[in-house]
């Protein structure tokens, strides 16, 4: 496994002063949202997107033309268990020539493989850093979050409010899909129906509080799964509100780790069941998925 802190790097062929005026333009290429000074040694900023991510930053070190660094004084994630996991990182911005070329190397010290973010966290930095912020040393212009728009599909994802539930697992990603596809393997109740298969349908109920109808409308294997709930009925709350929704499960590798990502497409917190059934998901998906994909074996969630 990979014990190092992120980094990433590229060459350009603007001189050092222009790097580094690019570099402390923070607005320009990661958030327009950011708030306090970003271009002075000891300056103190915000950076917000939405209620995902949260940090305030101080510079701490700040040689013109040549390095830039920052610590991460709080922070706050709404997607992982320890959300203040960047807190007391240093995030390092070294400048060098190399062959009448200007050299950047971007290090975030503290943000390893460990780090239960770190996959959200990487693609991020690898969208802002090897994108906006060179194309703004190069053209001029970066791509910074605006008004709090996504600027990469993890920020499109953790900001839907469709119910999405993410986590990691050490196994492949065909060991994963097939466990999804074990649907009673995972889904406490009682189901009905193949649920293996495109164009399979199957019928789920929990006791007589719960009676969905789903058809498997996409498989690709080892990747994606989508099943379309043709009718339902929730003796809890509007009882046809899961009727013409889509359950997702998106399944991909991540440096040597297979992340699952569930989607319920239309389960909103404008629904009445939104409370109960997030929280519904969450355990199976959390808890009894996991387990059967870690340990062979799901885990009774509902009493």
């Amino acid at each position: 496994m990979k014990t190092e802190n992120y980094t990433t790097s590229f060459i350009v062929d603007q001189s050092a002063s222009e790097v580094f005026n690019a570099i402390n333009n923070v607005r320009s290429w990661w958030s327009e949202e950011i708030e306090g000074e970003t271009d002075k040694l000891n300056g103190e900023w915000t950076y917000h997107y939405q209620d995902v991510h949260r940090c305030t930053m101080k510079i701490t070190e700040m040689v013109p033309n040549q390095k830039v660094v920052w610590e991460v004084l709080d922070n706050y994630f709404s997607f992982t268990k320890n959300n203040e996991e960047w807190k007391g990182n240093h995030l390092v911005f070294e400048i060098s020539e190399q062959d009448n070329k200007t050299y950047l190397q971007f290090t975030q010290i503290g943000l390893v493989p460990e780090y239960e973010c770190y996959d959200i966290c990487e693609n991020a930095w690898n969208t802002y850093i090897g994108e906006s912020l060179y194309n703004l040393i190069t053209t001029g212009k970066g791509q910074p979050n605006a008004n709090n728009q996504a600027q990469t599909d993890d920020e499109k994802a953790l900001s839907a409010t469709d119910f999405t539930s993410t986590f990691f697992v050490n196994q492949t990603p065909a060991e994963a899909f097939k466990a999804i596809n074990n649907v009673r393997g995972w889904w406490q109740g009682e189901i009905k129906g193949e649920t293996q298969k495109l164009d399979d349908e199957f019928e789920y109920q929990m006791k007589e509080v719960h009676l969905s109808k789903q058809k498997i409308i996409e498989l690709i294997p080892d990747k994606k799964v989508v099943w379309l709930v043709s009718d339902s009925n929730l003796n809890f709350a509007n009882s046809s509100e899961w009727t013409g929704t889509k359950i997702i499960f998106e399944v991909k590798e991540i440096n040597n780790k297979t992340q699952v990502r569930f989607t319920h497409l239309g389960l909103v917190p404008q629904f009445e069941c939104y409370g109960g059934c997030s929280w519904g998901w969450e355990q199976l998906i959390q808890k009894s998925l996991f387990s059967l994909i870690t340990t062979g074996k799901g885990t009774q969630v509902f009493s």
